[in-house]
């Protein structure tokens, strides 16, 4: 096994839309992009993708045959865990005012309507994909709740506890890249595991749930899935500032 742009593919996108010309119109879109593509037609199936491997973008219409869009959201926001950090994308034709207001959800990552110009999807699936090194807008509130709630309220404590494990980080990256070069599996799954503790610790609670996922995937024997879920955890690492 290897690591770096071979690892994984550019991106991972999930696309929820039961009309077959749309699927067809995207996959054509996206073909020159090195984007790995799984599309399905309900939610349920959506959901059920979601549940076994990881995403880094979904694309999802609100009209769709059984559970719609919306119960969609419903689902993600009742299990932060299915979306973990996937962008959600709703793709639809009927973003009318009264639809936009129902769809104001943190789940939500942008709204695009139908139809749109190859461009327009081309550009919309870019930014998704994109990560950029700033921390999310609530960090200084997660990091302001685990201080509470696992060094009762000891900044001093929690800043000495968290410069260790920036220094850690590097050796764990070492570490998890050694690990896949020779298909340790067992290995990747005993540095998930401690991972996903330290990082909770820290209140960086989603690269806690990858760390988890990678733990379960490692535990399943299922190298697709971990050679997935190892770079984004590895990207989700904090480092020195």
């Amino acid at each position: 096994m290897s690591t770096g742009a071979s690892l994984a593919p550019p991106g991972r996108l999930l696309l929820i839309e039961d009309d077959a010309s749309l699927r067809r119109f995207v996959a054509l879109a996206l073909e020159d992009m090195g984007i790995e593509l799984l599309a399905v037609d309900s939610v349920d199936d959506g959901i059920a993708a979601l549940r076994s491997q990881a995403f880094d973008l979904i694309i999802s219409d609100l009209m769709l045959p059984g559970r719609s869009g919306f119960e969609l959201v419903q689902a993600l926001e009742a299990e932060p865990t299915l979306q973990a950090e996937a962008r959600l994308v709703i793709f639809s034709a009927g973003l009318g005012a009264e639809t936009r207001d129902r769809l104001q959800s943190p789940v939500i990552w942008r709204l695009l309507s139908k139809p749109c110009g190859l461009a327009e999807l081309e550009r919309c699936v870019r930014d998704g994909l994109a990560r950029g090194a700033a921390p999310p807008p609530d960090a200084a509130a997660a990091e302001q709740a685990a201080i509470a709630r696992f060094f009762g309220g000891r900044t001093a404590l929690f800043q000495a506890f968290r410069l260790g494990c920036l220094a850690q980080f590097e050796t764990d990256a070492a570490q998890g890249d050694a690990a896949w070069d020779r298909g340790d599996l067992a290995g990747l799954r005993h540095l998930a595991h401690s991972l996903k503790s330290v990082l909770l610790t820290l209140g960086h609670t989603q690269a806690s749930e990858l760390a988890k996922r990678l733990e379960d995937a490692c535990a399943a024997a299922d190298a697709a899935q971990a050679g997935a879920l190892w770079p984004r955890l590895r990207q989700s690492l904090p480092r020195p500032d």
